[in-house]
């Protein structure tokens, strides 16, 4: 069954699916409370990209485009994207929809940052990330994996 990475819309459909995922949390709550109190319009924009198969969203991730004057990852300093909530329910792992995500968010061309789950960072080096140099003030409490486009590489690795 072909498949392919969509823009989620926010609706009330989308976050009943995001409840089968184990990430559900804070980001999803305020979107439901949006939804609720505002009414929003069923095609709203989400930061949401998931692959459906079937009926059934089998996979998600929640990206954000950053603006270069919070880059402290990459040289030269510019936008970067901001990859959260990388989740592919238990029943569909190992059939590729990880990775379509990933070459998803990888076609911006832009850098891309993530923080790796416990126990993920295979997952990422096989999908051409690495971990960046930690540095405390920056990445306290977090695990970040960066990928570099073309021309691009992490800051204060020269």
């Amino acid at each position: 069954m072909p498949t392919k990475v969509e823009p989620l819309l926010i609706n009330f459909r989308t976050l009943e699916e995001f409840k089968k995922f184990k990430a559900y949390g804070i980001q999803e709550l305020s979107m439901l409370e949006d939804l609720e109190n505002n009414m929003i319009e069923n095609n709203s924009e989400s930061p949401f990209y998931g692959i459906y198969y079937g009926d059934e969203l089998v996979a998600r991730m929640s990206l954000y485009r950053v603006n270069a004057k919070y880059d402290y990852y990459f040289e030269p300093q510019q936008d970067f994207l901001q990859l959260w909530k990388l989740e592919v329910l238990n029943s569909f792992r190992n059939r590729g929809f990880g990775k379509q995500l990933v070459d998803f968010a990888k076609s911006f061309n832009l850098p891309i940052k993530t923080n790796a789950r416990i126990n993920s960072h295979g997952f990422w080096e096989k999908q051409g990330f690495q971990p960046a140099t930690y540095e405390l003030q920056r990445d306290f409490g977090e695990n970040p994996f960066i990928w570099l486009p073309e021309g691009v590489s992490e800051k204060g690795s020269e």
